[in-house]
């Protein structure tokens, strides 16, 4: 009879725990602290406005992360990578940091940077021709947290390079920025944030999200850039050049004709 009597209680415990919702089988605390995948992650450590609200929106603490790696891919090294970055590292320059970029495959051009609102004083290039000597150099900049920000180029980077990177960034309180040739996103990273930027048609910036902390992200992100200088002397149909192609007259004219190449005189 008492055997029973256990086996109803402990079936009758079951069933009322069966009953609660899920919320209150943890803690308040331990709960709001469970991140689910399918969610945008809510970074602990600081990020800094990437100067792009619509990236913002999509970035996991509103913003570039600190104490991290942030990797970005493009096409043509050196082209598009200050577009991008260049409103967050405006806010790092003002704020008495230091940019040190390391081994960028072109001149930086000193005029567009300060359009940018980047301070030549506190601008600093480091050319490292050699793979070994930009990692080197990148490592030992991210451990010293000496840096606002540092922008690395690393094409030739294996991904055990960029794991210790990422391990040393975490004790770093300035952006990191690695910039790779697009090619590089079929490969692995450890980076935790990696974002892709083409050209877009009317000016613009296209940005894909590659890897975040959250859901995937699907459609490229589109950022009004007009590259620096123009957008005093654009005329307003200029700075919508889809529209001009979609204005213009259908042209019909006589397909071109191939020559024959003459034929050898002995033939």
């Amino acid at each position: 009879m008492s055997a029973v009597l256990a086996r109803d209680t402990s079936s009758a415990a079951n069933d009322h725990t069966a009953e609660l919702p899920r919320g209150l089988l943890l803690p308040p605390r331990v709960a709001e602290a469970v991140w689910h995948g399918n969610e945008l992650g809510l970074r602990t450590a600081p990020t800094a406005l990437t100067g792009w609200p619509e990236l913002d929106a999509e970035l996991p603490g509103g913003g570039w992360p600190r104490q991290s790696l942030s990797e970005v891919l493009t096409a043509q090294p050196a082209v598009l990578e200050w577009r991008l970055l260049a409103p967050a590292l405006k806010p790092v320059v003002e704020g008495g940091g230091q940019v040190v970029v390391i081994g960028p495959p072109r001149h930086p051009h000193l005029p567009g940077l300060q359009h940018v609102g980047l301070d030549e004083g506190k601008f600093i290039w480091i050319q490292a021709d050699l793979p070994a000597e930009r990692l080197w150099t990148a490592e030992q900049l991210i451990k010293s947290n000496a840096a606002g920000a540092i922008i690395a180029w690393l094409p030739k980077a294996r991904s055990e390079q960029l794991r210790r990177l990422q391990v040393c960034a975490q004790n770093c309180e300035g952006l990191v920025f690695i910039c790779r040739p697009d090619v590089a996103r079929h490969e692995s990273s450890a980076a935790p944030l990696r974002v892709l930027a083409s050209v877009g048609l009317d000016w613009e910036l296209k940005v894909n999200i590659l890897k975040r902390r959250g859901p995937s992200h699907e459609h490229p992100i589109l950022l009004p850039s007009i590259p620096g200088g123009l957008a005093s002397v654009l005329t307003p149909r200029l700075r919508r050049p889809s529209r001009l192609i979609q204005e213009a007259p259908n042209v019909v004219g006589s397909p071109a004709v191939a020559t024959r190449p003459r034929q050898h005189a002995a033939a």
